[in-house]
Order: C-alpha cells, then sequence, then structure tokens
C-alpha cells in the first residue's frame, strides 16, 4: 500500500508546479527577461526603392522577408507617397505592390522593419518539392550524369553530397565536367543556380535564398545568396561558395527564389538599396511583441497589458505577497515577535514614500507621543471602542501636527508622514500600551522593536527592482508564493530563538545519587 499523500501537500506541489511553469515557458519561448534592464539587439532594416516615371502608370513590385529563420518583426512601416500599397502573401515569402495610375518624375518607395533575433523560429517552413532531372542538352547531360554518378560514390547522404557538389564546384583545380558547366555562358554566370541544377539530377530538393547579413559595419547591405536543401526530415543551409554547412546568425532572410529583388512596369528603375541600423531595444517589449503575435493567453491575461499607471500600481499590489511572507518567516521559521502580521507589511508601503531612514524616525515619533498620551487615557477608564476612537483620533491629530511643522521648517519628508496607516498606527499604539500592563515594559519593547525591524526587513524586499520585476512581469509567481505559505504554514518544529532558549535540554543530565 502506497502512504497518503496529505490534502495540503498535493495543493502546495500544484501551486508550485503550475507558476514555475508557466514561468520557465515564458522565459525558455517567449523569451521574457528575466532581470528588469536586459536589453536585445533589434537592427532596423530599410529598403529603397527609386523609380524614374514618364507620365504613364506604373506599377512597382519589391520582394520582402516572410518566414525569417532565426529573426521575428516587431514593426513594419510602408512610405509611399501618392501610390496605392498591396500586400500578397506567396509561397516564397510576400511581396509589395506599389500602384498608381499616371505619374512622372523620380520618386522613391520605402519599406522599413525591426527585427529581433528568435531562435526558437530558425526553421525554414516552405515545403520541398522534388525536381525533375534536368533535360540537359548534349554534352551537358552526359557531363551532369557522371558527375552525379561520382559525387554519389564520394558521399554518404544528401548533407554530405550536397558538400561535396559545391566543392568540387568551387574547386581551384575543377574536374572537365565541372569546368564545362563554369565556362558556359548559359550556365556558368550564377554557380548557385548550377549547384541546383546538379542537385536536380540527384533529385535533392533545393532553393536559392537572398537575405542580408546585419553584423556588416557597412551601413548599404548587399544581398547575398546561400543555398538550402531537403534532407527528406528537414532544410540544411549551405554556403555556396565555401561548401560550409551553417546557416549565419547574422543572415536574415530576404526572399527565396532567382526573381529580381525589385522590379518596376510603366517607369525605369534607378535604384535599389538596403540600409541597416543596429540598435538595442527592452527585451521585455521584444518579449511583449512576440507574445502577442503568437497570441498567448500568459500575455494577454497579465499587468503587462495595462496602462503604465495601472501597471505601476499593481507592480506595488504585487509586492505586498512577498512582503506578507516574509513576515510569514521571520514570525515561523524565525520566532520574532510582533503586533499583528499585516502591521509590518503596511507599514513597509509606508516606507516607499517617506524613505527608509525618515520612515523610522517618523514611526519611532508618532508611536512614542502616542502612547505617552494613550497611558493618560488609561486614567480616565473608557470603554473599549471609545478608548480605541480617542487614540485614532490623536493619531491624526500627531500626523497633521508633524506634518505642518515640517512644512514650517521646510522639511519635506515630514510631508509624508500622512501616508503612515493611521488604523494600524491605532492599533500599535492600543496593543503595545495593553503588552505594557499585562507583561511589563520589557515585552512591549521587545514585540513593539520586532514589528518595526519586520517592517524593515520587509522594505528591504519589497524594494528590490530585481523583485518587483519578476513579479510584474511573471505575476504566476504569486502561486508559487502562496505554496511557500503554505508548507511554513503546516511547520510546527522549532523556531531559530528558540533553539537558544531550549538548549540546555540537549546537554546530558547529571546522574542522580542512588
Amino acid at each position: 500500500m502506497f502512504p497518503r499523500i496529505p490534502h495540503w501537500l498535493i495543493l502546495v506541489l500544484v501551486l508550485l508546479v503550475t507558476g514555475l511553469s508557466a514561468t520557465i515557458y515564458k522565459v525558455t519561448k517567449l523569451g521574457f527577461p528575466v532581470t528588469p534592464d536586459e536589453q536585445s539587439e533589434a537592427w532596423t532594416v530599410q529598403a529603397r526603392v527609386q523609380i524614374r516615371a514618364a507620365g504613364g502608370p506604373v506599377k512597382v513590385n519589391l520582394q520582402l522577408p516572410g518566414n525569417t529563420p532565426g529573426f521575428n518583426r516587431l514593426n513594419e512601416t510602408f512610405v509611399s507617397r501618392e501610390f496605392g500599397l498591396t500586400l500578397e502573401n506567396r509561397r516564397h515569402g510576400r511581396e509589395a505592390e506599389w500602384a498608381r495610375r499616371r505619374t512622372r518624375g523620380t520618386h522613391n518607395l520605402y519599406h522599413r522593419a525591426t527585427w529581433f533575433r528568435s531562435p526558437g523560429d530558425a526553421v525554414l517552413t516552405i515545403r520541398p518539392q522534388y525536381p525533375q532531372v534536368p533535360d540537359l542538352p548534349e554534352p551537358f547531360a552526359t557531363a551532369a550524369s557522371a558527375l552525379v554518378d561520382d559525387v554519389r560514390e564520394h558521399s554518404a547522404d544528401i548533407a554530405s553530397y550536397t558538400a561535396e557538389m559545391l566543392r568540387r564546384l568551387n574547386s581551384n583545380d575543377p574536374s572537365q565536367e565541372i569546368r564545362l558547366f563554369l565556362t558556359s555562358p548559359e550556365y556558368g554566370n550564377d554557380r548557385t543556380a548550377t549547384a541546383q541544377l546538379l542537385l536536380a539530377g540527384a533529385r535533392i530538393p533545393s532553393v536559392q535564398l537572398s537575405g542580408i547579413r546585419l553584423n556588416k559595419l557597412d551601413q548599404r547591405a548587399p544581398l547575398v545568396q546561400w543555398l538550402a536543401i531537403h534532407n527528406e526530415q528537414r532544410w540544411l543551409f549551405f554556403d555556396p561558395m565555401t561548401a560550409e554547412q551553417i546557416l549565419p546568425d547574422d543572415f536574415l532572410l530576404w526572399s527565396i527564389g532567382t526573381g529580381p529583388l525589385a522590379q518596376a512596369t510603366g517607369a525605369e528603375l534607378t535604384d535599389t538599396q538596403i540600409t541597416i541600423q543596429r540598435n538595442r531595444l527592452s527585451s521585455l517589449e521584444l518579449a511583449t511583441q512576440r507574445a502577442t503575435e503568437k497570441n498567448s493567453r500568459l500575455v494577454e491575461f497579465s499587468p503587462l497589458g495595462l496602462p503604465l499607471h495601472t501597471q505601476n500600481l499593481y507592480q506595488m499590489l504585487l509586492m505586498i505577497p512577498l512582503g506578507a511572507l516574509m513576515i510569514v518567516i521571520l514570525r515561523n521559521l524565525v520566532g520574532i515577535r510582533s503586533f499583528g502580521t499585516f502591521m509590518p507589511v503596511l507599514i513597509a508601503l509606508a516606507f516607499r514614500e517617506t524613505r527608509l531612514l525618515a520612515g523610522i524616525i517618523l514611526f519611532l515619533v508618532v508611536v512614542g507621543i502616542g502612547l505617552l498620551l494613550r497611558f493618560y487615557l488609561e486614567r480616565l477608564r473608557l470603554l473599549l471602542v471609545p478608548r480605541l476612537a480617542a487614540v485614532l483620533t490623536i493619531v491624526v491629530i500627531l500626523l497633521i501636527g508633524v506634518g505642518v511643522v515640517s512644512y514650517q521648517l521646510n522639511i519635506e519628508v515630514g510631508l509624508s508622514v500622512a501616508l503612515f496607516p493611521m488604523v494600524i498606527i491605532a492599533m500599535v499604539i492600543e496593543r503595545m500600551s495593553i503588552s505594557w500592563e499585562e507583561r511589563g515594559p520589557r515585552d512591549a519593547m521587545i514585540e513593539g522593536a520586532g514589528s518595526l525591524a519586520m517592517a524593515i526587513l520587509a522594505f528591504l524586499v519589497m524594494e528590490q527592482m530585481f523583485l518587483r520585476h519578476l513579479m510584474l512581469v511573471f505575476p504566476e509567481l504569486l502561486l508559487v508564493v502562496l505554496g511557500i505559505t503554505i508548507m511554513i504554514g503546516r511547520y510546527t518544529g522549532y523556531r531559530l530563538s528558540e533553539l537558544g532558549r531550549f538548549r540546555h535540554l540537549e546537554r546530558p543530565q547529571p546522574d542522580s545519587a542512588d
């Protein structure tokens, strides 16, 4: 028989697993930053097409990046004054078409987008098409057949076959078959196209990739050619000039196929250029955009979707459970005595506005004076509720008095004393006076000092920028905080302060005389 698992333990495990799983997913899959100041590298890429029209109808087509391995798009804008714009999704990417009924003179058309790394998307999503063996005239047909057979003998699979074929095409001493293709006006002008032709002889699917290298120092980026082949499982990438099987991490795929980057109908295409500007953006902004594009519900129902002023409020609220957890640890595990549980957390929230040192001084002044007046009220022998109301009124008078005096003395920090929770301060004074009368001044001072110490430690925790960032970006961590709180709530062993009190019980007792 398996031992029965307690209900509370199952609840704790569910809370911990749920909160941590959601956090890990957002970090690993959506790229949310763990640290508040983390930034990501991004590139603003601009394509400019310049045309010269003679007065008739004009159409301009520009190839655009579609599913780009290793990168994702943050935003996209077009500048096409007086031109109509149409975007079309094609099998090998996207295409922008500008059109105008009649125009004359020189026009510049722009496309701009910001790109950032997205390693999880570094795959080519198009379907492979298995080519037919090309019908070549002689002597190219015989040379291609012999070359295909020879390369097949010197390779083990599709990847090694492609690498061997590319090495032969780029050899300083090519064979007669390779030299025949390279010196031909029909096949020798584009080495990547020649490689595709010979790969088709072995019925290997391949596509030509055109893209730019983002890390080039020159702002104007030329298109470079790459080769992708399919090995019946996935796409593999090769440098057609070196035969190296690699896709550079700065290669931004622009278009697939052998078509031109831009073309114009009814006008002269005078210039086409792509420029790059490198910059750095907030990793949180990039991750939020990426999650939005993936329709992630974890971000849709998140404080990050709220207005900024509301986010600041929720960030403060999200830190309250962490402060309460700190109080739980100090009371149940360390053994520090205090007046209540929530009072130190609320005092810690007030410290956020008054700052720590000034808040401690103001707290001691208000509580000290209020405690003296509370002792005077004891002589009047008031009932409980009127006495509490009187203490509360005294606290309000003290808060207003401290604020007015500090303003007259040009001490701005004194004005923030009104942020102290009045009811909590009144309860501290009441609880401290009762403890003073029932158990003596020593216990009252210990509990008062414990309450202040808890408030200080809770403030230090709640002011950690790293923790504030974590709770705002990953609010599911509240489930982890709840699970830890429940787990500590089940602890019934010794506290740290009690180990010192009862240490004499561990000493061996001397044997009594018979």
